[in-house]
């Protein structure tokens, strides 16, 4: 599959099959992710191949978020029980991080360079027959979650992602043309 059709082929896949990827095919993402860009050769991408119960962990602390909406305790214990368990049964989870320079510059270029990693990887699994998630939001902070996927102070998750052999593939959601994004400028 070249370049072209991989970006054409890539979608957020939300249903998977029981199959965990590879150790192999995992490193083999990973490895892609790690040659994107990077302005000063600072690498500060990290990767963090979560097992059932560190997926499970992460999914406690977003089920206790979850369970601030609850009606009664009973409730939200549900709803933490639910989310811990469906993110146990998940085939992977990645999660993406950054270590944080600092120098605000730096930084910032780290977070685009690592954002990039993070396509790298997804494009690697499409060329694999694998498909990915990629979820973001406050629950990147939340100290449970990164205690639970082991994420140290001085680093930054950017991207949880679900890595697995997709069970069924979205069709592509409508995009804006090219040529209505595109200035050419003289």
């Amino acid at each position: 599959m070249n370049i072209i059709d991989a970006i054409a082929a890539r979608r957020s896949v939300r249903k998977f099959t029981d199959r965990t990827p590879t150790r192999e095919e995992l490193e083999q993402i990973i490895q892609a992710a790690t040659l994107a860009p990077i302005h000063r050769l600072t690498n500060p991408w990290r990767f963090y191949v979560l097992g059932p119960e560190a997926r499970a962990g992460y999914g406690l602390a977003l089920g206790n978020r979850k369970a601030k909406k609850a009606t009664d305790e009973a409730h939200a214990e549900s709803i933490r029980k639910a989310t811990s368990d469906e993110h146990r049964a998940q085939p992977c989870m990645v999660i993406v991080a950054m270590s944080l320079n600092e120098n605000p510059e730096i930084r910032e270029e780290d977070y685009a360079s690592t954002m990039m990693a993070t396509q790298n990887l997804c494009l690697a699994a499409v060329e694999l027959g694998l498909g990915t998630h990629i979820r973001s939001g406050a629950i990147m902070d939340d100290p449970a979650a990164r205690s639970a996927v082991g994420v140290p102070e001085g680093e930054r998750i950017v991207a949880v992602l679900t890595v697995g052999t997709p069970a069924e593939v979205p069709e592509p959601k409508a995009r804006r043309a090219a040529a209505e994004v595109t200035h050419w400028v003289a």
